[in-house]
């Protein structure tokens, strides 16, 4: 074989190559999802899955990084400059917040399926093994003698929803009205020796301090705290009635357009809807929006309850603050007369 010939062969080897070989990636892009304190687990899982997917479908390689702490908090921390593409909070009011900044389009719920919350939760009672002070409803959270564990409404979202759920439980009750609830909470944080800034330093302050008797707990943190210190230790007692927790997500649209991450942010929140990612939020003790797509073993952990809404009682997130959480609203109240 001549020089000529030898080159056009290992030309048209080479030539194959490059068309057998599968495209390359692109560069790394990121995300920063700010999220609230008991999401770790669900969004490590959901955050390999979603890079796994843009991987097959966009050919390009997505690391999500997060930020947890008390929801609250969190909203104020993209307020003062952490750069949120996404936020998956524990309420509407922190995303509210976040629209009055420019930062959250004033429209977000309806950005995306199920008011923008793509699972729920409720708020249960983590007690010690035996459940030694008879703790069965919100009632007994007040008797003396039995120590509360509960973040700080100031600034944790999953303590504004054991406050409400509380404050409803005592108005459903025979004679239930404004003072008996204000009475109820009263002694519920009188018997709150700790307040800590967010869920997962609560229930740090009750499974590894050993502090309390009662952790009021999202249902996916008593069940993944059952799950680590084992049912032998603690127990799950679901109260008479509670209310239906909606944590909410959107995308930072003030700094994901900026970021040029904007179409990337709505796929990861759009991905949080996918029969998969549904899956996994039953997986980590979260209340699929479509249950259908969670194993049934993981469905059967939820019981039954007597559910009611932030709107039907308390007329939505913007009315419960004001009454409640605001500066000199009634929280404020109750802690100066505990």
């Amino acid at each position: 074989m001549d020089h000529l010939s030898r080159r056009s062969v290992l030309g048209g080897g080479a030539s194959a190559a490059v068309l057998l070989a599968p495209p390359a990636l692109a560069q790394e892009r990121t995300l920063l999802n700010v999220s609230y304190d008991p999401t770790r687990e669900f969004y490590r899982d959901v955050n390999a899955a979603f890079a796994a997917a843009r991987r097959d479908t966009a050919r390009e390689t997505v690391r999500v990084r997060m930020s947890h702490g008390g929801s609250g908090r969190q909203a104020r921390s993209v307020i003062d400059g952490l750069e949120a593409d996404v936020v998956t909070l524990a309420l509407g009011h922190d995303i509210d917040v976040l629209a009055e900044a420019g930062l959250v389009a004033r429209d977000w719920r309806e950005a995306f399926p199920a008011r923008a919350a793509p699972y729920r939760s409720t708020i249960v009672f983590l007690v010690r093994r035996g459940n030694p002070k008879a703790i069965r409803d919100w009632g007994d959270l007040a008797k003396p003698g039995v120590g509360v564990v509960t973040p700080n409404p100031k600034t944790s979202g999953g303590a504004r929803w054991n406050y409400l759920a509380a404050w409803g439980w005592a108005l459903a009750q025979p004679g239930g009205d404004e003072a008996a609830a204000r009475a109820l909470l009263t002694g519920l944080f009188r018997n709150a020796p700790v307040l800590d800034t967010g869920a997962r330093g609560s229930t740090t302050t009750f499974v590894r301090r050993n502090i309390g008797d009662v952790l009021l707990a999202w249902e996916n943190e008593a069940h993944l705290a059952m799950a680590e210190f084992g049912a032998g230790n603690v127990e799950i007692v679901a109260p008479s009635r509670s209310i239906l927790a909606e944590p909410p997500v959107a995308v930072v649209e003030g700094v994901a357009r900026r970021r040029g991450t904007l179409e990337l942010a709505r796929a990861y929140l759009e991905f949080l809807y996918t029969p998969a990612a549904q899956a996994m939020a039953a997986k980590h003790h979260y209340r699929p929006t479509a249950p259908e797509h969670a194993s049934a073993e993981d469905m059967r952990k939820f019981p039954n309850l007597d559910l009611f809404t932030i709107d039907d009682v308390f007329g939505g997130w913007a009315k419960a603050h004001a009454a409640h959480f605001a500066e000199g609203a009634e929280f404020d109240r109750i802690m100066a007369a505990r």
